[in-house]
């Protein structure tokens, strides 16, 4: 899944990453900027803006570390512990970024970017979700990480951002309870499908799966020989879809199977 709206990651980047103002950058290369040679916040943290600003997020990510190594209780090193996460972002070294970030957190709860910190986390789960026969473990991270977002910092961008991201990771777990309430009822399983495609309807009934997971549950009720619940199910699909292509399979099944 690559739906993340990164004006929103880049805009307290863009503010964080200004070099020290009259300082030197360091112009080497990836090995001298990367080992470990003592040498001045300004000219650590220049180096790494310098990476960043190349497209070489690895290298920035590590000199953002640096920054942080070897001047632990200077100004700059908060500054460095965020951009190292959003460099190990951009680099798509996920569980990086999220050490960073959550260290960030530990470390400055109160910060006024403890909200970025704490979304960016969310997007690096959101970022590793896997499709729907896959497990998903990851997925509810992602969705535990964004609801963090929006329950402590409700009128932030970044909560406005996570709630749409949200709906988009309930309709990716409810995809998953249909991929395998279909599983079961290719092989027959009546009753372990309808249990499925009833926490669709319960649980994720506002995403796009609930119409076929209606249709589904009305099948599975003929099959099981409870029409008057097939019916009932049939009933809901109509009363809230009452134009779609699963209705339609819906109400044919029911009047072929008159209770």
């Amino acid at each position: 899944m690559r739906r993340i709206a990164r004006p929103i990651a880049l805009s307290i980047a863009i503010a964080l990453i200004a070099p020290l103002a009259g300082c030197a950058s360091n112009g080497g290369g990836k090995k001298a900027d990367t080992k470990y040679v003592a040498r001045d916040v300004d000219t650590l943290y220049n180096a790494a803006k310098e990476r960043l600003d190349k497209g070489q997020y690895k290298v920035a990510a590590a000199l953002f570390d640096e920054v942080e190594r070897q001047h632990p209780y200077s100004a700059w090193a908060r500054r460095a512990q965020l951009m190292s996460a959003f460099s190990y972002y951009l680099a798509r070294q996920y569980p990086e970024s999220i050490q960073s970030a959550q260290r960030f957190l530990s470390i400055h709860p109160g910060n006024k970017d403890a909200p970025y910190a704490l979304y960016l986390i969310g997007i690096d789960y959101y970022e590793q979700i896997q499709d729907v026969t896959r497990d998903q473990k990851i997925t509810q991270q992602a969705m535990d990480a964004l609801g963090e977002v929006v329950r402590r910092y409700p009128d932030t961008a970044y909560a406005a951002d996570a709630r749409l991201k949200i709906d988009l990771v309930r309709d990716h777990l409810g995809g998953k309870e249909m991929e395998i309430g279909r599983f079961y009822q290719r092989r027959r399983d009546w009753l372990a499908a309808t249990i499925r495609f009833r926490t669709v309807v319960d649980e994720y009934q506002t995403t796009t799966h609930a119409p076929e997971a209606l249709m589904r549950l009305t099948e599975c009720y003929l099959a099981l020989g409870v029409p008057e619940e097939a019916k009932k199910a049939a009933a809901v699909l109509g009363a809230n879809y009452p134009g779609s292509k699963w209705y339609e399979r819906a109400y044919e099944l029911v009047q072929k199977h008159p209770a």
